[in-house]
């Protein structure tokens, strides 16, 4: 007996030759989510919604260019021949550490502008990178893809317990799927709890939650990325294919690797990018305290180092008119 699911359409609505799709609107509810966290954050710093705001209008067109430039780039095998499609987005195909490379270097301009501390700032905001990456990945639910490897319905059913509405979507021309978008999803949302946890910790210094984000993020990262069957991977050196592959071995145990096209690489260039993260992150922390860099701590008050210039400026200029006319009145009290 062959069973008949009902799988979600792409497209939400249409307003006559408007087409609006859900992949669409659930990135748009996932900036919303973390633009609300973030000003609710803010405001214990003193920092208004608009800045926030501002920051959301600037940050996201930045980051879904970015993340589009970086898959376009590593899929340029393929775009070079349809160059129409480099623009369609709603369909799918963003990378997102070219999102996140996109929105810091967007943010690093806007907060430097401000007037406010870099680390300071993405250390408010990491929690709503992580919320919006968290919502956002269901995106990939509705658009079936980002998916992992084959797998039986009963596994996903029976051994790991997904709810059927969850399951059916994951059959993709009659043969299912890892929801790879679930297990990263989960993942972020596990980590939005920790990042909560922590940045009340005494101990947390200035730009440690942004790298705790980053470093939580990417273990994750590493060990999903192996499941799905639409990674970008480079060619590299055996030695390198070795240690990655051995480093995810423990996962065997319940999941098997998504197929990985020869003529592509034999690396996936998001779980090399992720080691290279999880590294880095550490590193940074340690070098940072060490090195004296890292002196404020999150819950220290917000400067904003423009505003202190102007004042430092405006009383300079006070102290100097002043002695001024003190130095006129001295002046004209003396006896000719």
């Amino acid at each position: 007996m062959t069973m008949f699911t009902m799988l979600l359409d792409p497209i939400a609505f249409t307003l006559g030759p408007l087409t609006v799709h859900w992949y669409g609107i659930v990135l748009g509810l996932a900036a919303l989510s973390g633009l609300l966290i973030a000003v609710r954050e803010g405001k214990r710093f003193g920092l208004s919604p608009d800045f926030f705001l501002d920051l959301m209008l600037f940050g996201v067109p930045s980051s879904i260019i970015a993340a589009r430039l970086y898959y376009v780039a590593f899929k340029w095998g393929y775009y070079k021949d349809h160059l129409g499609e480099i623009f369609q987005i709603w369909n799918g195909g963003i990378a997102i550490y070219g999102a996140l490379i996109g929105a810091l270097v967007c943010g690093f301009f806007y907060i430097r502008a401000k007037g406010f501390d870099f680390w300071r700032i993405v250390d408010i905001c990491a929690p709503s990178l992580l919320i919006g990456q968290m919502i956002g990945r269901w995106g990939n639910f509705i658009n079936q893809e980002a998916y992992g490897g084959d797998v039986d319905r009963s596994f996903l059913s029976n051994t790991l317990h997904i709810p059927s509405f969850i399951v059916n979507q994951m059959n993709v021309n009659g043969t299912y799927h890892h929801p790879t978008f679930l297990y990263e999803s989960l993942w972020s949302l596990l980590g939005l709890v920790i990042l909560f946890v922590i940045r009340r910790r005494k101990f947390l210094r200035e730009g440690e939650l942004f790298f705790i984000y980053f470093i939580w993020y990417s273990i994750g990262r590493f060990f999903i990325e192996a499941l799905r069957t639409d990674s970008l991977a480079f060619k590299g050196p055996a030695w390198l294919e070795s240690l990655v592959n051995g480093l995810w071995s423990p996962m065997t145990t319940v999941f098997e690797q998504g197929y990985l096209n020869p003529a592509e690489g034999n690396i996936r260039i998001s779980q090399l990018l992720a080691l290279l993260i999880i590294i880095a992150g550490i590193v940074l922390i340690i070098v940072r305290r060490k090195m004296g860099l890292a002196k404020q701590r999150y819950t220290d008050p917000l400067i904003n180092h423009k505003k202190k210039a102007e004042t430092n400026e405006t009383l300079v200029k006070e102290e100097t008119e002043t002695t001024k006319d003190d130095g006129k009145k001295e002046d004209n009290d003396r006896p000719v």
